[in-house]
């Protein structure tokens, strides 16, 4: 597998706070890739770096083999990277289907029938005509990735997508991204439920305090001990 996305050195500082200091990644085209780290550790700083939410201060970010650390966010998003919001930020007043052909015909000029199919592989076609208001916290969470979707993305950053869900619909939501991945879609999920990062992913980075403390398989990850002091408070 090739590189997709490779970060250089990035660092970004609010006044005199470091959030990230000089942090390397590179992701390989389809690799299922887990972020983790306790709250501040710089996660969303970093994710919000990558889809253009802000601009770092120093380093370098390539997405297929093209600078990208200048460009504002719906450019990249035309490029290929979408992310789903922790909390999810649907147009409440728009069916399910409108708040889909949004995304799609302003960032991927499709059209209106690549709605329907999205909306079967993600399991909301029976709610196409359903205000999003009227969704229920797993359908608001499938609608965020189905979004994201839309946008025709080869790069899926999915932000807490199971956050607050039962076992169950954790499961609902991990079968969704193991099934884009399938396609061909390169995912990196930000997730506090230990359990599903460690389910769904190939290869893991635990970040603290804005650095990169561990980087490694799962089943290294788990027993690592500066990762169980940071995000397991051993």
């Amino acid at each position: 597998m090739g590189s997709l996305l490779q970060v250089t050195d990035v660092s970004k500082h609010f006044g005199g706070f470091t959030a990230l200091a000089g942090v390397s990644l590179d992701i390989a085209q389809g690799e299922r890739f887990g972020l983790i780290g306790p709250n501040g550790s710089g996660k969303t700083t970093l994710i919000n770096c990558i889809s253009g939410a802000l601009r770092n201060d120093a380093g370098r970010i390539v997405f297929q083999g093209k600078e990208i650390s200048r460009l504002p966010a719906y450019r990249r998003t035309r490029l290929g990277i979408a992310r789903s919001f922790q909390i999810p930020r649907p147009f409440h007043s728009m069916s399910v289907l409108e708040n889909l052909l949004v995304p799609l015909q302003y960032v991927a000029h499709g059209k209106e029938d690549e709605v329907f199919a999205i909306l079967k592989k993600i399991g909301l076609a029976d709610k196409a005509q359903a205000l999003s208001s009227q969704l229920s916290q797993v359908e608001l969470r499938k609608l965020e990735l189905a979004r994201a979707m839309a946008a025709r993305p080869r790069l899926l950053i999915s932000d807490e997508a199971m956050a607050g869900l039962s076992g169950a619909e954790v499961d609902e939501v991990l079968k969704i991204l193991f099934d884009l991945n399938a396609e061909g879609i390169t995912i990196i999920m930000i997730e506090h439920i230990m359990h599903a990062v460690m389910r769904f992913s190939q290869r893991v980075v635990c970040l603290d305090a804005g650095k990169i403390i561990c980087e490694g398989t799962p089943a290294s990850i788990v027993q690592n001990a500066d990762v169980q002091r940071a995000y397991l408070g051993a």
